[in-house]
């Protein structure tokens, strides 16, 4: 048995009924979802009882999970569902507890006194960080981190290559620092990646896998009361986000129902015929339309003026009227638009579109690209046109240390001003908000690629003199670059990282 894998163990369980492959199933993975579970709940009788609930679950849907599962995924968001029915649960219980936050504050005791201060501050945000990234980035960091495959492996379970995989875990992080920032944690994505991989599958209670084997088995018929009602409200959530999945999150190639085919184009076609569309189709809108609007993907020809045009995002959604595919593009594969080429030529025509779905709203609005402008994209290194930032002045006094952790920044571009309060000049993940060179890519729409060597935080004021002229107010930045910050920028051609667009086939 041990030489078969997760998949394998599951399927001649629910083929032949082998207690025995269930029972190294469970020894396997008990302790993946024992801390994921306590992470969330923060208390390890609860943890012990949302585990249990998991693995009756698993017994009880081993014959229905598809070939293409990957567990470790399927474990993840299952203990997720759990122990938020088991919150739920505690806070209709409790009259002292208001928000999970807080239940997570009382439960402190329970950490562990040998993790280090970043783990203690990442682990009760971890799984809704985790919870936050697309399916496929989620599947590469439990594969790289919580079960230590090597890339190659996790490209293979992914059915892509090993660059591939790599990309996928380093934009994956990147979104978890963001994440754990806006939370005020403040750390790298080397660190978080060794925390995670050091701290984020304990060891389970000794007991607890064979008593979990034996419910489980009996799926369910000696479970306590409260664990039954557990089970009940996971499969809830479970069922209706499935149900949410299907309905509005689905905009994949084809959703199958028994006989019946519907096809995405009738989904996007519905979607766009929604009554709201006079609340998102507008020049001025606020954060709040992102919320209010039924969770769609809708991309449609602009009914606006050539000189109408804005885009705004608010946690993972996005909206925007009369952009060009270019910037669309940018922001569902999550790279800089002076970083997007066509390989057919730019398309001229101007789009409105809404992506505000609760989660995974990037990867769907690719797949509204691909459905609805027939566009899809890949990275890939090619040759381009590019400024490199050098150092021409060495400490110079605009560079200065960053005052306390707060990280971010401010963009006015009317007022030639530009300001980092604790950030790189330039980042590992080419997207990240507020770094110098995203911002020179924004002003000069062409490339910036970091050759200063300075790989520290800086807290950064830039300002310039706006120029009418396109080329005079680039070549006031370029002064104020010099003046202020002691860098230049110098044109070259260069291999460089670029999301290659093509017509889907």
């Amino acid at each position: 048995m041990q030489d078969l894998d997760d998949l394998a163990l599951l399927r001649e369980y629910a083929a032949n009924h082998s207690e025995t492959a269930f029972e190294e199933l469970v020894s396997r993975r008990v302790g993946f979802v024992y801390s994921a579970a306590l992470r969330q709940v923060r208390d390890p009788h609860l943890a012990e009882e949302i585990t249990q609930a998991v693995f009756i679950i698993l017994a009880q849907k081993a014959g229905r999970i598809s070939d293409k599962t990957i567990l470790t995924g399927w474990l993840f968001k299952t203990t997720r569902f759990a122990a938020l029915a088991q919150m739920r649960a505690e806070m209709k219980r409790s009259l002292r507890t208001a928000t999970i936050e807080k239940e997570f504050q009382m439960q402190n005791e329970f950490q562990s006194g040998a993790t280090d201060e970043i783990w203690n501050q990442m682990s009760p945000l971890l799984d809704e960080a985790l919870a936050t990234l697309g399916e496929t980035d989620r599947q590469a960091v439990l594969l790289r981190f919580f079960e230590n495959k090597s890339l190659a492996e996790v490209g293979n379970y992914l059915g892509a290559g090993e660059d591939t995989a790599r990309k996928r875990v380093t934009r994956a992080l990147e979104k978890l620092r963001k994440f754990f920032t806006k939370r005020g944690v403040s750390s790298t994505t080397a660190i978080i990646a060794g925390a995670i991989s050091a701290n984020s599958v304990q060891a389970a209670p000794v007991a607890l896998a064979k008593s979990v084997t034996a419910v489980a088995l009996a799926k369910g018929a000696a479970a306590s009361g409260s664990t039954l009602t557990l089970i009940k409200e996971a499969l809830k959530i479970m069922a209706w986000t499935k149900a949410k999945t299907a309905v509005v999150v689905g905009v994949a190639a084809i959703l199958a129902v028994g006989a019946t085919t519907i096809t995405v184009k009738e989904i996007v076609a519905h979607r766009e015929d929604n009554h709201d569309e006079a609340l998102w189709r507008v020049p001025n809108p606020n954060p709040d339309v992102l919320l209010k609007a039924t969770p769609q993907v809708t991309i449609l020809p602009t009914k606006f003026p050539d000189d109408v045009n804005g885009w705004m995002h608010s946690g993972g959604r996005r909206w925007g009227i009369g952009l060009p595919a270019k910037l669309i593009m940018s922001f569902a594969y999550d790279c800089p638009s002076a970083r997007v080429f066509f390989a057919s030529g730019d398309p001229q025509k101007k789009y409105d579109f809404i992506a505000n779905l609760p989660q995974d709203s990037d990867e769907t609005l690719q797949r509204g690209l691909k459905n609805k402008l027939g566009l899809v994209a890949r990275m890939e290194m090619r040759n381009a046109d590019v400024l490199t930032l050098r150092v021409q002045i060495p400490n110079a006094p605009g560079l200065q240390p960053p005052i306390g952790r707060i990280a971010g920044g401010t963009e006015r571009d009317g007022d030639g001003d530009f300001q980092v309060y604790n950030e790189p000049i330039s980042a590992q993940h080419p997207s990240m908000n507020f770094t110098l060179t995203m911002a020179l890519e924004g002003y000069f729409g062409m490339p910036v690629v970091d050759q200063t060597g300075l790989k520290q935080n800086f807290q950064i004021h830039l300002q310039w003199k706006v120029k009418t002229d396109p080329q005079a107010n680039q070549d006031a930045i370029k002064q104020a670059l010099l003046d202020q910050l002691g860098l230049e920028l110098v044109s070259t051609n260069m291999p460089i990282e670029m999301l290659v667009v093509e017509k889907a086939n």
